[in-house]
């Protein structure tokens, strides 16, 4: 077997809970506090962590949905058989090394010696079937993840004595080690995932109170290095200021996403907190949501120009965001400054296009009329990363030029199911769009066999574009196709852009060590954040 060969992401080169779906406690509850020693666990003497943290899902199972995955991984439950590093080059976790000859046929080596957190070995045969479940799932329905979008296999193949797991794509996949590092494909106990889920991270689940807390306990037979913490408390909390009063009380030491604009300026000019930033590979936009009044282009297009996005990037919220006009952020080096944007905002230029196109109030209600019905915009927002903030002021602008718009806010596994289901004419998204290393994944979401979820676009160049994404191997083509590919998106006005988001962490200087979050944000708790020495 050769030794395992790294492939560096493109994006290097830039800027660069919880309920259990069936899972029981595994433990006792944890007694400690919010107001405990972050240094020392009330209940077991060792090192404790309090964290805060916004509650993404009510699961850890990988094949409930895509939040449920990167709880998983970022909570340090599980792992998958790669992983990023901080400058987003991919590199081996529970797979030590790999073969490829054509990017079709892989044979990875699982590494030797790794167990579960509850002891079980991971075997050749287990991650076969931890994999085939999650694309099981999603064929069954039995699951919101959908890891096809970005690979499928035409077979999976075991070999326990020689430990290496053989995956044969139904086509030609050059980023596969990226892939593979996507939450969706964190690897379970298949043997117990009835009752719970188990994986090999650093830590274990030992009680969870439902969209309250979730504790956690070192896991011994952790294979990679020291386990600074013998317990962790994980307050999930759903307000930003919450959070930051919590951390400035001693209640916790560390919190992740603190999104009020005056909470983090003074917690960055206070000593006693680190507070850690990464550059924007963060896109937060709103889907449309083309199976309704939204599929008609002039409508789109006077959305697009009444947002003045530069405002509300740089005083709705805060500064929070940077404004942009591409899916793909301007900090990436995907020839953004080559990209013209034909919506520049324009109020006057909003109403014309919506009266040249006949979208006009007939009746003298206030409101604007497509085929005969009053406008009424249905816009799901959720509260994490001041997406509801974007939502009430888009809301706000579209009915000072006569269209209706209604605003509901919803935890994120709600709003993900009303998205999942199409019941919604936008919905609001904060995400990576490097999810593998390069944007291939995110651009699929525009990609018509994939796009059901996001709002039904469809555009045939665009599709073929993207289906010679898939398998280019030259970068200058890769880099020729996602320019072209962001240029049709912005063309259609094919989504909402507000601005790319930057991820921090704000820590108590005194208790915490360590806490960097990384430009993907799949690696919360992690090894590296320890007690203060």
């Amino acid at each position: 077997m050769k030794n395992l060969k790294k492939l560096t992401a493109i994006t290097a080169a830039a800027v660069m809970a919880v309920s259990m779906a069936g899972c029981s406690s595994g433990g006792s509850r944890n007694s400690s506090a919010a107001g405990d020693s972050p240094q020392t666990s009330a209940s077991s003497g060792g090192a404790h962590l309090n964290f805060a943290c916004y509650n993404y899902s009510n699961s850890m199972d990988p094949i409930t949905n895509v939040n449920s995955s990167w709880c998983f991984i970022r909570y340090g439950v599980g792992e998958c058989l790669f992983r990023f590093d901080e400058n987003v080059e991919v590199e081996g976790a529970l797979c030590d090394s790999y073969e490829t000859e054509d990017y079709i046929t892989w044979v990875l080596h699982i590494r030797d010696g790794v167990q579960f957190s509850n002891g079980n070995e991971v075997t050749a045969s287990v991650v076969k079937d931890s994999l085939e479940r999650v694309y099981e799932a999603e064929a069954s329905a039995t699951g919101n993840s959908t890891p096809s979008q970005y690979v499928t296999f035409s077979s999976i193949e075991a070999d326990d004595e020689a430990g290496t797991v053989t995956l044969v794509c139904s086509g030609q996949t050059v980023n596969l080690p990226g892939i593979l590092a996507y939450p969706w494909y964190g690897i379970v106990d298949t043997s117990v995932i009835d009752s719970e889920v188990i994986g090999t991270g650093p830590y274990r689940v030992t009680a969870i109170s439902e969209n309250s807390t979730v504790d956690l306990a070192k896991n011994e037979y952790y294979w990679d290095g020291e386990v600074p913490y013998d317990t962790i408390t994980i307050y999930l909390t759903e307000d930003s200021s919450t959070k930051a009063m919590a951390l400035k009380s001693g209640d916790v030491d560390l919190a992740e996403n603190i999104t009020t604009a005056s909470d983090l300026e003074e917690l960055k000019g206070n000593p006693e907190y680190y507070v850690s930033t990464t550059a924007g590979v963060r896109l937060g936009n709103s889907y449309f949501n083309y199976n309704g009044v939204l599929a008609n282009d002039a409508l789109r297009q006077a959305i697009q120009y009444a947002i003045d996005d530069e405002t509300m990037c740089s005083v709705t919220v805060g500064g929070m965001y940077t404004a942009g006009s591409s899916v793909l952020p301007s900090s990436l080096p995907y020839g953004y400054e080559q990209l013209t944007d034909p919506y520049a905002y324009d109020l006057d230029k909003a109403t014309a296009v919506l009266d040249e196109a006949g979208i006009v109030d007939t009746d003298g209600d206030g409101y604007r009329e497509l085929d005969g019905e009053n406008i009424n915009l249905n816009y799901i927002a959720y509260s994490s990363r001041n997406l509801d903030e974007f939502a009430q002021a888009v809301a706000i602008t579209l009915e000072s030029i006569g269209i209706g718009c209604s605003v509901t806010v919803q935890d994120y596994d709600t709003a993900l199911a009303n998205q999942s289901a199409g019941r919604f004419d936008l919905i609001t998204s904060n995400a990576i769009v490097v999810p593998t290393g390069d944007p291939t994944g995110f651009l699929g979401n525009f990609y018509s066999g994939n796009s059901g979820t996001y709002g039904y676009y469809a555009n045939d160049e665009y599709d073929a574009l993207y289906e010679q994404l898939l398998t280019a191997t030259d970068e200058d083509q890769r880099l020729e196709l996602i320019i072209e590919m962001q240029q049709i998106l912005i063309d259609d006005a094919a989504t909402l852009v507000h601005g790319y988001y930057n991820s921090t962490f704000a820590s108590r200087a005194d208790a915490v060590s360590g806490a960097d979050i990384t430009p993907i944000d799949y690696y919360w708790i992690t090894t590296d954040i320890h007690p203060a020495r």
